[in-house]
């Protein structure tokens, strides 16, 4: 079957689903244009309306002190580097005000594996943060941090995510999958868990009915077929979890990785900076072929901090329908390059309506919240490509 033949197919009212051999054609030889366009309709058709949704919420990185050192990462110290830090629960609950104040709904808290901070350390914070900030979700920490937590410990990592579940913490957000592909998980983040850790630990949190989420890191060097493998191995996952009743994963989240102030970038003398990562089309080709391909994750979001707004709005035309949050700090992602670590609600409504369609603001469950339109003067925007 041609590329052709494969996308023709998803345009029907109940499309097969794609296999992983017909998404590798569909990333090596489908015209970008086409692939937008049915991605789009396949949008349409699984979330009827117009609405495309975006979430007030804030990024808090409690620690930058890790030992796992990922080749690719510029955020971390090592936990006795002079410029290791932990914020005080009074700084992160602080912080936590400030996304009150404009009306937010979740702080989005990671950081390092950081073998300096027991269990008690955690539970203890999430606990102050649910009594003083009652209405706002705790969507925190990823596998490897529950990874980390549980081995200083000594106790599994279904415990930890229990403990910490029992203080108040909302979800555990899906962080540290970059690739689960394990060649390529070996050369990026060797001491790292496994693919199948990081499933398991994600898992374990669904299965305490944590809210979570799915994320991808393209750009290593990988092939197309390594990028498949990655979201079949989380679509087989996510198939698991509905089986047993679970929510899954609520979304699917990608972006490229940035290689201009780490290890990775300087690798072989500084060719993996100049020829690694991904371009904008090989983006919106990744979210395209994301939404053809979860047909058991119903919501896949645009990136905007690696990617700059305008290829952010461009993506809600290749089958997103999230345009992400508004962060209002970010510190893991910008250390390696990227300049733009927050965004302002009116220019998360500016994209959405630039790309015809109404933003709709939403909590971390995707449950849709009242919205004021801030600035009315865009809503005759152009539609979008269909």
């Amino acid at each position: 079957m041609n590329s052709s033949d494969i996308l023709l197919s998803q345009l029907a009212d109940n499309p097969p689903r794609i296999s992983v051999e017909e998404a590798i054609i569909l990333y090596e030889d489908a015209d970008l244009g086409d692939l937008m366009y049915v991605a789009s309709a396949r949008r349409a058709a699984i979330i009827p309306g117009n609405e495309v949704t975006y979430l007030v919420d804030r990024n808090i990185n409690y620690t930058n002190a890790c030992t796992i050192n990922c080749q690719f990462c510029s955020f971390y110290r090592p936990p006795d580097h002079p410029e290791a830090y932990t914020q005080s629960f009074d700084e992160i609950s602080l912080r936590v005000s400030e996304l009150e104040d404009i009306g937010g709904s979740r702080i989005l808290m990671q950081g390092g594996v950081n073998p300096d901070l027991p269990l008690s350390w955690y539970t203890e914070l999430v606990s102050r943060l649910n009594e003083k900030h009652p209405k706002i979700h705790l969507d925190c920490f990823s596998p490897i941090e529950i990874e980390g937590i549980a081995e200083i410990c000594g106790i599994s990592t279904r415990e930890v995510l229990r403990r910490l579940k029992d203080s108040g913490m909302h979800g555990l957000p899906g962080g540290g999958a970059e690739m689960l592909v394990d060649n390529v998980r070996n050369n990026i983040s060797p001491k790292k868990g496994s693919s199948s850790n990081w499933i398991k630990v994600m898992r374990e949190a669904q299965d305490l009915d944590l809210i979570t989420s799915a994320t991808n890191v393209i750009g290593f060097g990988e092939s197309s077929a390594d990028r498949v493998l990655h979201m079949e191995l989380i679509r087989y996952a996510q198939d698991e979890a509905i089986m047993t009743g679970s929510l899954g994963f609520t979304s699917f989240i990608s972006w490229p990785v940035q290689l201009q102030n780490n290890v990775f970038g300087s690798r072989n003398k500084g060719e993996n900076r100049k020829k690694l990562g991904a371009s904008s089309s090989e983006y919106l080709r990744h979210v395209a072929i994301s939404r053809l391909f979860f047909d058991n994750i119903t919501h896949i979001q645009a990136s905007w901090p690696t990617m700059g707004m305008e290829i952010a709005q461009l993506a809600l035309s290749a089958g997103a329908d999230d345009a992400g949050s508004t962060m209002m700090e970010e510190n893991v992602v910008s250390a390696s390059g990227t300049n733009k670590t927050k965004a302002t609600e009116r220019e998360l409504q500016r994209i959405i309506l630039r790309s015809g369609y109404t933003p709709r603001k939403r909590d971390s469950e995707y449950n849709l919240l009242d919205t004021e339109i801030i600035d009315d003067r865009m809503i005759h925007s152009q539609p979008p490509l269909q």
